[in-house]
């Protein structure tokens, strides 16, 4: 059952609980979103590397790198992006922020943005550039015009992907077409790659990466002869353990993506703000009830200090500590000053239960079965910061600290277009598999059991292992992945990548007869 209680100090979100990470929440971006239009669910993704790695973070930067960039001077660009930040997570390793259009994470050594709609990330990208120059003192080169600032840090490395877009018209900016995308990402760094992956005519993704210690496109020559710059890239900052560090961060780092179309549509009712609210309503009333019940049956009519059962009303009232905590007062409104217990009538029902935001977010997060992906159980400090739009649609960010101790701290994040027309939901994680103890294709049965897609694209970053490289690991691993139980695999693409290996694999649901794929764009 879905916990709709009120702890103490909430502020609408799982994540505010004392002893967890911070939340912090902007309630005036909150205003007026509203998803009722056709929505471009497809995603933007990019991310960009200062350093291999946290613990080699360059001499001259900030202590905690990109983490110690204020929260403001992300705002700012992000104003160009034309998104607005709804909330923050703050963890020791990474802070989630979670946008009105998707999400941004932010660790020590890299930036992950992730947007969708008709937002303009690559316009953001420059503004990055400059932002881990002048604030987080990344090692940096002077201007050039073509890239729209006076000074950009030099990455390690970029990585910019997408599937092809349902609604392209409807873009803006240098988002229009891939080739218009490619252009604007060749400005500004030298020898990128671009690659289409999958069907022109089909299913398809798109991926702009660079190689590793990635070169700025320089300045035109100028006009008159100047003296030469050379950059000097000052020597990494290593911890005391730093190569034992980067050797497993570098063989664990690996991020599925899942991108799902045709969702079932009775199941995509649950991202609707009135279901939503309707599940919430009758849970509350009933734990309430229950809650007035049971503190009946242990209380009765006996008087303080009075045993009943080998039970003082003292134990009781220590049992039964959450009925008479002061931030879970069910029983506030009374008709009776001297009585603990109210009517159905007289419960009074929060009104963040009513209304889009944190609150049924976090009860549409445990309802819909995606706080069980990487579970408590298991994960104890994890944290699900989720939200929920007018009058539908869904977000969240997921911080999942490793369980062992010292271990880095993951993401997931998720994101859901429920209408019909333009049905889409997506889920991304960096959470290892040798972390979890569960195979890939474990994840995948569980997550598209809770968006129910009519088809769905499967890509998995993974760096590259040399223990795996003249052995079956892959292969076994890749077969795994093609059994998921109700669909049939149509692609499998695999693609060596410079220190990475790439897997695109599309399916589709057995019996499906919805039709083609809804392209929007074919191949360029």
């Amino acid at each position: 059952m879905v916990n709709t209680e009120i702890p103490k100090g909430y502020t609408f979100s799982p994540s505010s609980f004392n002893g967890t990470p911070l939340l912090t929440i902007n309630h005036e971006a909150t205003v007026d979103l509203d998803s009722t239009n056709s929505f471009e669910g497809p995603e933007k993704l990019l991310e960009v590397w200062f350093s291999a790695s946290p613990s080699s973070l360059p001499e001259t930067s900030i202590p905690d790198g990109l983490k110690g960039v204020p929260s403001e001077e992300w705002k700012e660009m992000l104003d160009l992006v034309n998104c607005k930040v709804l909330s923050i997570v703050e963890s020791e390793d990474v802070d989630a922020y979670l946008l009105s259009e998707s999400s941004m994470f932010v660790f020590p050594h890299k930036l992950i943005l992730k947007t969708c709609g008709t937002t303009t990330l690559l316009s953001g990208l420059p503004k990055i550039l400059e932002i881990a120059a002048l604030v987080a003192k990344f090692p940096h080169s002077v201007a050039n015009a073509a890239r729209g600032t006076a000074t950009a840090a030099v990455p390690y490395r970029v990585f910019y992907s997408r599937k092809n877009f349902l609604f392209p018209d409807r873009q803006r900016g240098p988002h229009r077409s891939w080739r218009d995308e490619v252009k604007s990402l060749d400005r500004l760094f030298l020898g990128g790659s671009a690659y289409l992956i999958g069907k022109m005519n089909g299913e398809h993704w798109y991926l702009y990466l660079t190689e590793p210690n990635t070169m700025l496109t320089p300045p035109a020559t100028p006009d008159r002869e100047q003296p030469i710059k050379v950059l000097d890239l000052p020597k990494p900052r290593l911890t005391a353990n730093a190569c034992s560090i980067d050797d497993e961060d570098q063989g664990r780092d690996e991020t599925l993506e899942l991108l799902m179309t045709d969702l079932d549509t009775e199941n995509a009712k649950q991202f609707y703000l009135d279901h939503a609210s309707a599940v919430a309503e009758g849970q509350y009333f009933e734990q309430a009830n229950k809650s007035r019940s049971d503190a009946r049956k242990h209380l009765g009519s006996i008087n303080d200090g009075e045993e009943t059962d080998g039970k003082t009303v003292q134990d009781v009232h220590a049992l039964n500590g959450k009925l008479f905590d002061d931030s879970v007062d069910v029983f506030s409104n009374t008709s009776d000053e001297n009585s603990p217990f109210a009517s159905d009538d007289e419960l009074t029902y929060p009104q963040e239960l009513t209304t889009e935001g944190h609150a049924l977010g976090t009860v549409v997060s445990e309802a819909c079965g995606l706080s069980d992906v990487y579970p408590i159980t298991k994960y104890p400090d994890a944290r699900i910061d989720a939200y929920l739009f007018t009058p539908c649609g869904f977000s969240a960010n997921g911080v999942i600290p490793s369980p062992q101790s010292g271990g880095s701290t993951h993401y997931f994040t998720v994101h859901v277009t429920p209408e019909p027309h333009c049905s889409y939901a997506s889920f991304e994680t960096n959470v290892p598999t040798s972390q979890s103890g569960r195979e890939t294709a474990d994840v995948i049965q569980q997550v598209v059991g809770i968006f129910k897609p009519a088809r769905f694209s499967v890509t998995l970053f993974e760096a590259k292992d040399n223990a795996d490289d003249d052995c079956g690991n892959k292969v076994k691993k890749g077969a795994k992945l093609d059994a998921i139980k109700g669909y049939r695999r149509i692609d499998r693409i695999v693609h060596d990548l410079e220190g990475y290996e790439l897997v695109f694999k599309y399916y589709e649901r057995f019996g499906w007869e919805g039709g083609a794929p809804r392209l929007g764009e074919v191949g360029l």
